[in-house]
């Protein structure tokens, strides 16, 4: 994966062979609080949507590297990326999950997505399945495809059936951003100032 500072990025996987990737409510804060702990000192989270067997982030990258610690004595200096980062959320979420479930074995699809929105030449034409078929956004892409991609990751579990309005799911970000909750994980004002609400 391939990060830049101040741009805005969707990122997901899902559990290897579209297996499930949590198995109780506990599950879901144990990975939000991962996201908060590994994420947020890089990023700003302007939306999330976890699944029972895939996640979504819409994240907004402040910083693509962090100083992790200083050796006042030697001066050197140890570092961290959003991708070390990101690794070390499914990696522990993962030896969490198989010690809890008594399984073996990858949790996840081998390879994270993330993808640029925000960046034309890396971002793909702003295509979307409409009631109609695909549609392409040939005006700005730029400017709908976080939109886009902001409702889509908001209305996942209605789109699988689980819940008849997004505001009925628990674990995405849609309370804090329309409703009345206010979890530490989502950045309402940077979502603001970026327009998608």
């Amino acid at each position: 994966m391939v990060f830049e500072q101040s741009h805005l990025f969707h990122l997901y996987n899902q559990g290897n062979n579209r297996e499930q990737i949590f198995f109780n409510r506990e599950n879901y804060f144990l990975f939000i609080k991962k996201i908060e702990t590994h994420i947020t000192p890089y990023s700003d989270v302007v939306a999330w949507c976890l699944m029972p067997n895939h996640f979504h982030l819409m994240l907004y990258v402040n910083h693509v590297e962090l100083v992790t610690c200083k050796n006042t004595n030697s001066g050197a200096v140890s570092t961290r990326t959003l991708n070390k980062s990101i690794g070390i959320i499914l990696t522990s979420y993962t030896r969490a999950i198989n010690n809890q479930e008594n399984r073996t074995g990858t949790l996840f699809k081998p390879h994270t997505k993330a993808i640029c929105l925000t960046k034309n030449d890396t971002l793909s034409p702003a295509f979307y399945s409409a009631s109609y078929g695909t549609t392409i956004n040939i005006l700005n892409p730029e400017k709908e495809y976080p939109k886009i991609c902001f409702n889509y990751i908001h209305n996942n579990p209605v789109k699988a059936g689980m819940v008849r309005h997004a505001e009925d799911w628990e674990f995405s970000s849609y309370r804090d951003l329309f409703g009345t909750r206010n979890w530490k994980i989502t950045n309402k004002r940077k979502a603001m100032d970026l327009g998608l609400i």
